[in-house]
């Protein structure tokens, strides 16, 4: 039996949540303390933004799930790992809520370094 691979995990599990959070941006809204609208939906811009971030996640998650070779799936995730880590440093000192910036930027960093850390064991 094949072992799995957790850096191709890592990448289907960002491509799935990114296309989460592009049909539902609320879910990216709720932890970060963005304003919603009375149906519970960021507004319009605001959803917007979300889209385009999830929309780079995924291709970025894509990536890593499928590239054949090891250069590739270890450029894709450099590009995982340095989003995510911008992603910390922006969410965790603009969001306005504290418990927001500490939550979001924690669990972008996590995800950062797992990514990083799942290097050490690609193959292709």
């Amino acid at each position: 039996m094949k072992p799995i691979d957790a850096n191709r995990v890592l990448g289907a599990a960002t491509a799935l949540y990114s296309v989460a959070i592009m049909v539902r941006p609320e879910w990216l809204a709720k932890p970060c303390d963005l304003p919603l609208d009375s149906d519970g939906r960021p507004p319009r811009q605001t959803g917007l933004l979300i889209r385009a971030l999830g929309a780079r996640d995924t291709a970025i998650g894509i990536a890593m799930t499928v590239a054949g070779s090891e250069s590739t799936r270890r450029s894709a995730t450099w590009c995982r790992v340095v989003s995510d880590t911008a992603d910390a440093a922006l969410f965790g000192t603009l969001l306005e809520s504290r418990q927001a910036r500490w939550k979001v930027a924690g669990f972008a960093l996590s995800w950062a370094a797992l990514c990083a850390l799942s290097l050490r064991n690609t193959r292709s």
